[in-house]
């Protein structure tokens, strides 16, 4: 019987995993292969934090298909060449593999299609990743949401999703086996010095890590609407980077978190908004796949944005990315991404806020410092998160509304917080280690706000003006 392929990429998981499924209920021979692909995403390919966490959900991966009997093999290079050439050669009658909707994998999708049909191997793409399908929620006119309560409300009456199928327990193996990469020659993982170590301390990449994460969190989730905003608090999710890998699927985590509250009688709506935000954010990019790089508002592409090439703004910028801004809310953000790969989601946005307000620059600076740092970084989701707090994306924080970082810092009981991150300020207590400078307790290392808060407040305000006068 002619072997099947399945082609994984961020669906690193065998539960509630639609090409998988149907590859097994075909009763042919599996090759599950793998594809490293830098060239196909070009400037988009993986930063640094996102291959630490795929060099360790590769791994466990490969022990899930070994334990029923199956091999992950592992390629590196362009993916629809790769793919073709061997679906070729292991003669395969079809390739299984979830959609992907990032521009440059649409591009894959479409061209592993033409370079297979000459051998008549079919590429068959299941739904998946997503609670729907982008692009099927749409308007009563027929056109996709471009804002996000509607979209909500629109996407809310197709829930619940379908039940999670189950996983398969064996697979049948191929007569002979392809030759694989060694997934340590692919170095994906940082040498000397070790900055990911805070990493490893923090995470358990893969799909029984995310399990865990869920059974964890699910029992919580009627409290998130009342904890998300509390950086001190460890009450959120943890689930990001799980899901950005496909180590697990939203409708696993969407039955799971309606069942706990069933038995609970919590509201877990706020909670559930939030894996809808993250369909919304795709559907956005399906709409505008150059969503990370184009203002979804076309005005501001005549915002005055600060000069990057001079000195002062780029040692701005170095600053920001390294925690030394003075705003200890803001620093503490910084330094927690660098040292974890993640930023509690109220922080996200106050760091963000502080880099296109305060700072006067460009978004996507910001977007791509986060693309190489984060390891749940997403290429909708980062876009759309952005813009959102920049005020430029198709639904969005109005500019002029500017996060005030110390007062927020207070607001959300950010002490601790701030002393777990900052260790220069460790020993100061609230109120004054959200203001050190305001109360005369900055301690010798710690920097001076980079630029007072009315300062930069008004400066935002001018640039903002500029647009209107245009």
């Amino acid at each position: 019987m002619q072997p099947v392929i399945i082609w994984f990429r961020r669906d690193l998981r065998l539960a509630d995993q639609a090409a998988v499924r149907a590859a097994a209920d075909s009763g042919a021979p599996i090759i599950a292969v793998y594809v490293l692909d830098d060239e196909s995403p070009k400037h988009r390919k993986m930063g640094d934090a996102s291959r630490w966490w795929l060099h360790h959900s590769l791994q466990s991966l490969g022990k899930a298909l070994e334990a029923r009997g199956s091999k992950l093999i592992l390629r590196r290079g362009n993916s629809a060449n790769i793919i073709a050439d061997f679906a070729h050669k292991a003669g395969a009658s079809a390739v299984h593999a979830l959609y992907h909707y990032e521009p440059w994998w649409l591009n894959a999708q479409k061209a592993l299609r033409k370079a297979m049909s000459d051998d008549d191997i079919v590429l068959e793409l299941h739904h998946g990743n997503y609670l729907v399908p982008p692009g099927s929620v749409t308007t009563g006119s027929g056109n996709p949401y471009k804002v996000y309560t509607p979209f909500w409300r629109a996407l809310n009456q197709h829930m619940p999703p379908p039940q999670p199928l189950s996983t398969p327990q064996s697979f049948v193996a191929p007569d002979d086996w392809p030759v694989s990469d060694d997934l340590d020659e692919w170095a994906l993982l940082p040498g000397t010095p070790n900055w990911a170590k805070g990493f490893a301390e923090m995470w358990t990449p893969g799909e029984e890590g995310a399990a865990n994460s869920l059974s964890n969190f699910a029992p919580k989730a009627d409290n998130y609407d009342e904890k998300r905003n509390l950086p001190s608090v460890a009450d959120t999710s943890f689930l990001s980077p799980h899901l950005h890998f496909g180590e697990i699927s939203p409708a696993t985590i969407w039955h799971k978190i309606m069942e706990c509250s069933q038995n609970g009688g919590g509201d877990v709506e706020t909670y559930l908004k939030e894996i809808v935000w993250r369909d919304y954010a795709q559907n956005l990019v399906f709409q505008f796949p150059q969503y990370g790089r184009d203002n979804g508002r076309s005005q501001f592409d005549n915002l005055p944005w600060r000069d990057m090439d001079n000195e002062t703004v780029s040692a701005e910028f170095t600053a920001w990315t390294k925690g030394r801004t003075g705003y200890p809310i803001v620093d503490a953000g910084m330094r927690e991404l660098w040292t974890t790969g993640w930023m509690h989601n109220r922080v996200r946005m106050i760091t963000a806020s502080f880099l296109t307000k305060h700072l006067l620059i460009d978004w996507r600076h910001g977007e791509q410092w986060f693309w190489d740092t984060l390891v749940d970084a997403d290429y909708a989701s980062n876009a759309s998160n952005w813009q959102w707090v920049a005020g430029t994306g198709m639904d969005a924080n109005m500019f002029v509304r500017i996060m005030a970082p110390l007062t927020q810092s207070e607001k959300f009981d950010a002490g601790n917080y701030i002393r777990k991150w900052v260790p220069e300020l460790a020993d100061l207590d609230d109120p004054y280690v959200h203001d050190p400078d305001e109360f005369g307790r900055r301690p010798k290392g710690y920097p001076r706000k980079m630029i007072p808060h009315k300062v930069a407040r008004q400066r935002a305000l001018d640039a903002h003006d500029t647009i209107k006068k245009s």
